[in-house]
């Protein structure tokens, strides 16, 4: 049966792109994490990795391109945003050769750090904050790990709030991140052949529930504590993230 005819699929993926697009409107970013940490428990890592492609740099490109910071960004990050774009290759070569459950355990690990820096506001999180050769050590890392993960969050995200730039345009810098590493990581699964006619049409089928979502997230958000609402969001990840690890470490 062709995965678009596969109605619980279908219906998998439309509830893991509502749910995530739901919680980027509420507070502005969590679309990747959330939808890795459900689609990798069911339906695998590559194929996890293969679904948030479309739906993450159409929600993100919006978010790239407004705010009146883009040269800026290029301009302070070209090297940081570079490394990162070039390496995701690396992390895919891996992804394609090595057991995935150990992939697997390092996206659990991940989305538990994740959780737990944003429910006890650990600091931390780049490998060199300041120097010479910080974005380029922070952007390789985040492509590798990208790769073979599929989340752009560490150390890429914590390298850029280390950086102390304006919340605007720190927002922005990410919408840049995870538009350029996600583009990269498309590219890169298909040259490896983990990126499937089928896989990348129901990406795109995604888009819709995902644009839903973060439409009902964005009226929510007047209406939710978004402090009350961002701990229910970590504590269900560090809940997924753990059952990810414990699962792959577990299986086999």
């Amino acid at each position: 049966m062709s995965l678009l005819q596969d109605p619980l699929l279908l219906l998998l993926v439309a509830i893991t792109f509502l749910v995530a697009g739901t919680v980027k409107g509420v507070i502005g970013m969590g679309m990747p994490t959330v939808s890795l940490a459900l689609l990798t428990a069911t339906v695998g890592l590559p194929s996890a990795m293969a679904l948030l492609l479309a739906p993450t740099i159409i929600t993100n490109i919006w978010q790239a391109l407004v705010g009146g910071y883009l040269v800026q960004i290029l301009r302070r990050l070209w090297l940081f945003l570079l490394a990162s774009t070039v390496t995701v290759w690396l992390g895919v070569s891996v992804l394609a050769r090595v057991d995935v459950r150990w992939l697997s355990a390092l996206l659990g690990l991940l989305i538990i750090y994740y959780a737990l820096s944003g429910l006890f506001r650990l600091g931390g999180g780049a490998i060199m904050r300041h120097g010479r050769h910080a974005g380029a050590v922070n952007g390789a890392l985040t492509g590798l790990i990208t790769g073979m993960t599929g989340s752009s969050v560490f150390p890429g995200v914590a390298y850029l709030q280390a950086l102390g730039l304006p919340r605007d345009m720190l927002i922005q810098s990410m919408g840049v991140l995870f538009v350029v590493t996600t583009a990269a990581l498309g590219f890169s699964m298909g040259e490896q052949r983990l990126l499937t006619v089928e896989l990348a049409l129901l990406s795109l089928v995604a888009v819709v529930p995902a644009l839903l979502g973060m439409q009902l997230g964005q009226r929510l958000r007047h209406r939710l504590s978004e402090a009350a609402f961002r701990r229910v969001f970590l504590t269900g990840l560090l809940v997924m993230g753990s059952y990810l690890l414990l699962s792959a470490l577990l299986s086999g």
